[in-house]
């Protein structure tokens, strides 16, 4: 039978993500058949599994960790938020249909069935499967219906291991406040717990376990520090946005205005990585800064509703007052489609039918269409001829004048629009600042130095460096029952 285990959190955030990425790499090394699952997720970073379909960004980074191609069963549900209250429902890679909070509580139970169809799959052949839990089950308000968390383990008889942040302080009492709220059933399920994102002298957290065991019974299966080569992995979710460097010393100044639906915020991690780039991510209240060279649009869950925020927080006229000093311009999906005149949504896919001005920037008009795009792309930019690989989720045509100059050739296929006077760019093409290629002559053209480094193997040695790191401070015997 194919080994699992599950690490829940005491909260969010409290560095699951990683953990189950770093324990994927290490089984991957050890030459185990490893898997990631995640029963649900709640993130508008998706990535196309390799199979086709969304999954969350989180699960293709734990794939990568464990050298498996990615997979739709991985992550059967994935959350993709719409508004405060409503949720865009993927089941399998396929869209499924849309929820508010309370209505997706009844349907949870109907879920369920496809979770454990995928934990199936994902586990046939595999040596170990390691999942991660959403949120905390210590959110007892939700536990009937569960899916993501005890539900989960205790319809798959998946033995769970606790995660506490201590960074954010109380994690003695997160712990024992989860043992106390548990039922008999949920308690029983958790094998030990971790403590994570430790600063300083282990040592000085003995008492600390000493309490926990007193008041739960609970083995400790590792201290983890605070894992400063996770700053160099894809960020997860708009939790991890906010943890995000907001300024930085490089010559080059790149802002992102963030919006209220930002989604696959991750195709800015490559830039972020560069020392010659000051990423600036503009939050609400905040003006776009004057002294950027490039603005970024990112992509949006919500087109239409993100273009009004923008105008709200007055971000269109900092753009244009940005374009009127020659500062350039890229965006991307969402951020593309609100560069054009106009977007239409006749049969009100993002919310109430109607159409919405853009910003006017490119002459190109979109309109929403319910068919979803959705799949890996390799591509060719039109000008200078830089490889890209990349992936497009994407909702919309768009066409105009502006086209006729594409950004790139995608599948075969002209894509995206530039404006006359080479200012103006716009693409559905994610993840084209993963290409080192394109990156160093973006950055060439702003007069750096724009050296091709490889950010993928980048990627690949700071898992390689939290797997290391992992197996020296989690508890070995526990380690070897886990990976034998």
């Amino acid at each position: 039978m194919t080994k699992a285990i599950m690490l829940q959190g005491t909260g969010s955030d409290v560095g699951k993500t990683v953990l189950v990425a770093g324990l994927c790499r290490l089984a991957a090394n050890r030459g185990l058949s490893v898997r990631p699952f995640k029963p649900q997720n709640m993130s508008n970073n998706a990535a196309v599994a390799d199979d086709g379909g969304e999954i969350g960004r989180a699960q293709w980074l734990q794939s990568l960790a464990a050298r498996v191609p990615s997979s739709v069963h991985m992550n059967p549900v994935l959350l993709k938020p719409q508004s405060e209250y409503g949720s865009q429902i993927i089941v399998q890679g396929r869209v499924w249909g849309q929820a508010k909070g309370r209505d997706y509580q009844k349907l949870k139970p109907a879920l369920l069935d496809h979770v454990m169809q995928s934990f199936s799959e994902v586990s046939a052949g595999a040596d170990l499967v390691i999942v991660e839990g959403a949120g905390s089950p210590a959110e007892i308000n939700l536990r009937a219906g569960d899916i993501a968390n005890m539900g989960f383990a205790t319809r798959a008889g998946v033995p769970v291991v606790l995660v506490g942040d201590i960074d954010r302080g109380g994690v003695i009492a997160s712990l024992v406040g989860t043992h106390t709220i548990l039922s008999d059933e949920d308690r029983a399920m958790i094998a030990g717990y971790i403590i994570n994102k430790f600063r300083g002298d282990v040592s000085l957290f003995d008492t600390g376990i000493d309490a926990v065991r007193r008041f739960t019974g609970w083995p400790c299966f590792g201290v983890v520090p605070w894992l400063k080569h996770a700053s160099r992995l894809p960020a997860e979710d708009s939790v991890a946005l906010e943890n995000l460097a907001r300024h930085g010393k490089g010559a080059l100044k790149i802002a992102v205005p963030v919006f209220s639906r930002i989604a696959n915020f991750d195709d800015l991690d490559p830039l972020r990585a560069e020392p010659d780039v000051d990423l600036v991510f503009v939050r609400a209240g905040e003006r776009l800064p004057p002294d950027a060279g490039l603005v970024i649009l990112p992509g949006s869950k919500s087109t239409i509703a993100d273009l009004a925020d923008m105008r709200a927080q007055g971000w269109d006229v900092d753009l244009l007052a940005h374009v009127k000093r020659s500062g350039r311009v890229i965006g991307i999906c969402g951020g593309y489609q609100m560069l054009g005149r106009k977007v239409r949504d006749p049969l009100g896919i993002e919310g109430n039918a109607g159409e919405t001005a853009g910003l006017g920037l490119l002459e190109v008009e979109t309109e929403m269409a319910p068919e979803k795009t959705v799949r890996n792309s390799v591509a060719t930019t039109v000008d200078g001829g830089a490889q890209l690989a990349g992936y497009q989720i994407h909702l919309g045509v768009t066409a105009g004048e502006d086209c006729s100059r594409p950004f790139a050739i995608v599948d075969g296929k002209p894509d995206g629009a530039v404006s006359a006077d080479g200012q103006i760019v716009g693409t559905y093409l994610h993840g084209l600042f993963t290409s080192d290629s394109y990156r160093s002559r973006l950055l060439q053209s702003f007069g750096l130095a724009g050296e091709a480094n490889n950010y993928r193997a980048g990627v690949e040695s700071a898992l390689d460096d939290i797997a290391a790191e992992l197996e020296s401070c989690l508890d070995g015997r526990w380690l070897g029952e886990l990976l034998g």
